[in-house]
């Protein structure tokens, strides 16, 4: 059985003296996340604001995909799954 689902992701990048903000949000529908990064750029490095954008933004989304892990571990727990700290952890598939 096929399952085709699309999520949109909302990537915000701001700078503001010498700092990146990065926040990104996600709406599943049944779940709402939000991830957040920060990249500071040394004031005697060249300012390349492409660097901090992918840095905050890196940092943000690195940010969200943890909380989506902890959601699906919470979600396999309330269906009666062991905690993830007594599971085994496999090297593939779908197993948090």
């Amino acid at each position: 059985m096929s399952h085709t689902v699309e999520w949109k992701v909302h990537l915000y990048l701001s700078e503001d003296e010498g700092r990146t903000r990065a926040r990104v949000e996600l709406d599943t529908g049944a779940t709402a996340l939000t991830g957040r990064g920060l990249a500071r750029c040394n004031p005697d490095d060249e300012d390349v604001p492409v660097i901090g954008d992918e840095l905050a933004a890196g940092r943000a989304l690195s940010d969200l995909g943890q909380q989506l892990v902890q959601a699906a571990e919470h979600d396999l727990e309330s269906v009666g799954a062991p905690s993830a700290s007594r599971r085994p952890r496999p090297g593939y598939g779908w197993i948090a």
